[in-house]
Order: structure tokens, then C-alpha cells, then sequence
């Protein structure tokens, strides 16, 4: 199938299809932005696509500034010094460019180039963001490079605070970029990990999401069709990275993880966050090690959803156990660590990671009971590498 060129407008205005990202400058002239500040991290910055994408906004008549100053899991330090470099460019917007941390920085950075108050005070808890000026809030453009996070359609940012070595979620509606350009060229040459890895992280958004508790049929239909997609495409992503259909696939794929965990996210989530933030290992790989045990935990609540979801996805078997195969096979394809060791040696702080997972706000929405007792018994499977 030769993949289309179109325009969405959910959850968010969305420009899809190969070399759209010549749409860049028209974008930014479409919100009002003359002097945008791209930001990246220090990987992407050096690639050519940065320096053609400068070219052409220069081209274009617009002013645009560079940060890439960020930490692959991002820190609060990032966000002060892109903020002190929008505002010392004097920059008007934000164009959003990379994998997960340049998009979560650069989200993080539009929002508090126009606040007064410190970052952590707009962690997701109650409505904490309510504190923020929403007219402080600059526009973004998101350029995703990875399918992975989906943070381009996300209304939060990820962001680790170094003094207690925890990572907080920052929260507000406008956190949403205005526009985004899916576009698959962009992810060409991507290294099968991190293609593997960031595509893992799409699914364990999209399978959360539809376990999560609560009543939201749109956010299950969406990652119901998120999930068909990385069945699909994940695998050909991995095997031949220049599969411009899989590609393209997968980013629509990672969009609709992060559209659809809008319901919520659950133990995955609330242990790689803390694995994440003490490790400083690999999200969506992370992610990926966990999913089998935390599915494994959970299995008494979700067994009837996971049997329907996999006969929507046509597995062999229409059941949990069934389901539970594909992953398990799914991720020796693609190459992800089976257990903790196998994510990152020396993984021993389980009973800190364990009470670090308990007050994740992801925790919340995991469909069993994920305190600090369940958080461990997880733990202890997965450096185990035993699913009972």
C-alpha cells in the first residue's frame, strides 16, 4: 500500500504522509510564529535534517533559534536553559523535534517561557494546573522521529527532578502541540533498538490504556486499532528500517497510544518510571521488559478484555493465554530483554522502586490494586524472569 498524504484533525491538527515536513514553515507562519526555537537533544541535532529544516525556515523568512541541551531522559535543568534561551533569542513558538525527550523538554519549555511559578508546582495532582497562565503557554509544532511515546499528542511532559530522583509528570491541557507533522522519512535509518524499543513503549500505551478501569469506548477503540497496527508493522519496522509504509504505520500507531492513554496507564508505567529515573534506562524498553509480568498480575481483572482483544488482533488463540504468547514471542523478535538484568545489570533497589511505583499517578489507573506489596511482587518476577 503506498501510504496517503493527509490532514487530521484529532485529537489535534495533523499533517501525515512522506516529506511533509516541508509543511514546517507554512505551519509555523499558520500560528503567527516568526521567530520559533527548535528544539532537539544532542543525537538529532547533528543529523542533516536539522540543518535542512533550518535552511528552509531561514528560506521561509522566519528566525529560527537551536537548543538540544537534553538529557535523554530530561531534567528540570533542561527546561531553565531552554527557557532562558527562548526567551534571550526572544523566540515566539516552539518546534517540538525528536524522540520522546526532545518532545517532552521542548513541550516543557513553551509552557514555562510565560510562567512565574517553579516547574514542580505544575505536577499532575489534582488541579495543580490551574496555577499555570494559560496566555504564558507558547504555540508548538511536534516533529516526531521515533514511534514510540507519542508525546506529540500528548498534554503532558515527563520530566525527572534530580534532587529527589524522581520523575514527575507536568501536566496542562495546552501542553498539546497545535500541529504535528507525522512524517515517516524522518524515522528512516533509525537503529533497531531504538525502533524496537520505542515501538514496545507505543503498545504498552495503547494495552494500558484499553485495561485501564473506567468507562472511555473511544480511548478502547482507538488503542484497539493502535494495537492491530503494531501487530502489523512493528516487526517489518524492525527487520528493514527503511520500510516506508511500516514506518509511517507505526507513527500513526504511537500517536493513537498516547490519544488513547487519556484513560490512564498502569503498572508498566508506574515501575518504569522510578526503574527509569534511578537507572536511567531506556523507557520503552523498560516498559517492554515489565508488560508480561505486570499482564501476568493483573490477569484476574483484564482476562475476558485481553480475550476479546485478541481475537480483534486474530491471534491462534482467542484468550489471555494466547495473547500472552504473542508478546512473549513479539518481543524475542524484535529484541527485548526478557528480564531486568537483561534491560540493565545491577537493578537491585526493588523495595525503593517498589514505594517510588505506589505513588506514581500511573498507578491509579493499573485495574488491580498497585501498591507498594504489588509493585514488589512484580519486581521480583521480573528479575526473576518468571511469570509466576
Amino acid at each position: 500500500m503506498s501510504l496517503p498524504n493527509v490532514n487530521w484533525n484529532y485529537p489535534t491538527s495533523v499533517r501525515f504522509g512522506a516529506g511533509r515536513i516541508s509543511d514546517l514553515a507554512n505551519a509555523c507562519k499558520s500560528l503567527g510564529i516568526a521567530r520559533p526555537l527548535l528544539v532537539t537533544d544532542p543525537g538529532i541535532v547533528r543529523l542533516p535534517m536539522i540543518g535542512a529544516a533550518m535552511g528552509a525556515l531561514k528560506a521561509a523568512g522566519l528566525s529560527a533559534g537551536l537548543f538540544s541541551d537534553v538529557k535523554p531522559n530530561p531534567v528540570g535543568a533542561n527546561v531553565t536553559a531552554g527557557v532562558i534561551a527562548y526567551k534571550a533569542g526572544n523566540h515566539d513558538g516552539v518546534i517540538a523535534w525528536g524522540g520522546g525527550s526532545g518532545l517532552d523538554a521542548a513541550k516543557a519549555i513553551a509552557f514555562m517561557s510565560g510562567q512565574t511559578r517553579p516547574l514542580w508546582d505544575f505536577e499532575d495532582i489534582g488541579d495543580w494546573y490551574t496555577r499555570a497562565d494559560p496566555a504564558g503557554i507558547a504555540p508548538i509544532i511536534a516533529v516526531p522521529t521515533t514511534a514510540g511515546t507519542g508525546s506529540e499528542v500528548g498534554r503532558a511532559s515527563v520530566i525527572l527532578d534530580e534532587e529527589t530522583h524522581t520523575k514527575k509528570i507536568i501536566f496542562h491541557p495546552k501542553f498539546m502541540p497545535s500541529i504535528v507533522i507525522l512524517d515517516p522519512e524522518l524515522t528512516i535509518g533509525l537503529p533497531k533498538f531504538i525502533t524496537a524499543a520505542t515501538g514496545i513503549d507505543a503498545l504498552s500505551h495503547c494495552l494500558e490504556a484499553f485495561c485501564a478501569p473506567g468507562f472511555h469506548p473511544m480511548a478502547d477503540g482507538v488503542a484497539l486499532e493502535g494495537m492491530r497496527l503494531i501487530k502489523d508493522y512493528l516487526p517489518r519496522a524492525v527487520a528493514n528500517g527503511s520500510d516506508i509504509d511500516a514506518r509511517g504505520n507505526m507513527l500513526v500507531a504511537a500517536s493513537m497510544g498516547a490519544t488513547a492513554f487519556q484513560k490512564g496507564l498502569g503498572g508498566m508505567h508506574a515501575l518504569a518510571h522510578p526503574i527509569g529515573a534511578l537507572y536511567d534506562t531506556h523507557h520503552g524498553a523498560t516498559n517492554g521488559v515489565l508488560m508480561p509480568y505486570v499482564l501476568a498480575f493483573n490477569k484476574s481483572a483484564i482476562e475476558e478484555r485481553i480475550g476479546r482483544l485478541a481475537a480483534y488482533l486474530d491471534l491462534p488463540s482467542h484468550s489471555f493465554s494466547g495473547f500472552m504468547d504473542w508478546v512473549l514471542a513479539l518481543r524475542e523478535e524484535i529484541g527485548i530483554p526478557h528480564d531486568l538484568d537483561g534491560l540493565k545489570p545491577g537493578i537491585d533497589r526493588l523495595d525503593d522502586i517498589a514505594h517510588m511505583a505506589e505513588k506514581d499517578p500511573s498507578a491509579g489507573g493499573n485495574p488491580v490494586l498497585f501498591d507498594a506489596a504489588a509493585a514488589r511482587t512484580v519486581l521480583d518476577q521480573a528479575q526473576r524472569g518468571a511469570l509466576s
